[in-house]
C-alpha cells in the first residue's frame, strides 16, 4: 500500500508538470531550465527531472544547440482531440468567418475558467492595424465584454468570488466598484450583450453575446474587437445586434431552443 508521503510527492510531481507546461505562453515559447525554475520557484534539479520526463513522453523538446525547450508535438496531438469533440468548434467556425467578413473586426470565442477567460477560437480581420491576441491568451473576467456577458448568466458565488479577488484598475473606465459591477452584470442581462469601452486596454472596444448550450445555459462568450477609432460608440448598438444574431446561430447550431 503507497504511504502518504509518497503519495503526496506523487501529486506534488504532477502538479509541477502541470505547471512548467501552462508557463508556456506565445510569448515565451522556448525556455532554459534556469528560467522555468525562477519563473516557478522550483528547484533546477526538480525542474531538470520533471523536464526530462515530459521529453520522454513527448511533451517537450529540447534543442540541443540551445539547451531550450519548447512545446511537443504530444500537446498538439491532445489539442486535436479536445477540438475535435467540441461541438463549439465545429459550430462556431462558419458563423465567425461570415461574422468578420460582415463587421470587419476580429472575432472569438471564449470561455469563463476559474476566474480569467481565456480564448478557444480567433478569426482575424484584414485591417492592417490589429490587436495581438491569441488562442489561449487569458484576460480578466470583470473588465472584458466576454467575460462580463458570461459573469451576468453565472451565479452569485462566482461573482462574489470574482470580487473577492480584487478588482483591479487597469485603465480610467475599469469598474473596480463591486455594486456597481453588479448593477452592470443586470443590465447586460437585460441588454442581452455586454460592451467594453476602454475597461481593460486604452483605446480598445470589444462587444459580446452569450452561445448557450442545449440546456439553455450560457457555457461560452462570441466576441469582437477592434480600436476605438473604427469600433466608434455609436455604433455599438448596431453591431451587438450582428454579434447577438451570430452567438444565437452558434447556440441553435448546439441545439439550443430559444
Amino acid at each position: 500500500m503507497e504511504s502518504k508521503s509518497a503519495g503526496e510527492n506523487y501529486l506534488s510531481s504532477v502538479k509541477n508538470a502541470l505547471r512548467i507546461l501552462n508557463s508556456f505562453t506565445m510569448e515565451e515559447s522556448e525556455k532554459k531550465i534556469s528560467d522555468i525554475s525562477t519563473s516557478l520557484g522550483l528547484n533546477k534539479s526538480t525542474v531538470s527531472r520533471t523536464m526530462a520526463t515530459l521529453a520522454s513522453e513527448g511533451f517537450v523538446y529540447k534543442d540541443p544547440e540551445t539547451k531550450k525547450y519548447r512545446l511537443g508535438f504530444s500537446i498538439l496531438t491532445l489539442s486535436g482531440i479536445i477540438n475535435s469533440n467540441m461541438d463549439i468548434y465545429k459550430e462556431s467556425q462558419p458563423v465567425l468567418n461570415k461574422l468578420v467578413e460582415h463587421i470587419g473586426e476580429t472575432a472569438h470565442i471564449s470561455i469563463l475558467d476559474h476566474l480569467e477567460v481565456i480564448y478557444l477560437q480567433k478569426v482575424e480581420c484584414n485591417h492592417p492595424v490589429r490587436f495581438l491576441t491569441h488562442v489561449r491568451k487569458r484576460n480578466p473576467a470583470y473588465c472584458t465584454s466576454s467575460g462580463k456577458v458570461i459573469l451576468a448568466h453565472s451565479g452569485d458565488d462566482l461573482v462574489k468570488a470574482i470580487i473577492d479577488n480584487g478588482l483591479k484598475k487597469y485603465t480610467r473606465n475599469t469598474i473596480t466598484d463591486p455594486d456597481k459591477l453588479r448593477a452592470h452584470l443586470k443590465e447586460i442581462r437585460e441588454m442581452g450583450y455586454a460592451y467594453s469601452v476602454e475597461e481593460f486596454s486604452e483605446g480598445v472596444i470589444t462587444i459580446a453575446a452569450p452561445i448557450y448550450d442545449y440546456t439553455g445555459r450560457v457555457i461560452a462568450a462570441l466576441s469582437v474587437v477592434g480600436p476605438k477609432q473604427r469600433i466608434q460608440q455609436h455604433k455599438i448598438p448596431a453591431i451587438a445586434k450582428k454579434v447577438m444574431s451570430a452567438s444565437l446561430e452558434i447556440s441553435q447550431n448546439m441545439g439550443y431552443i430559444k
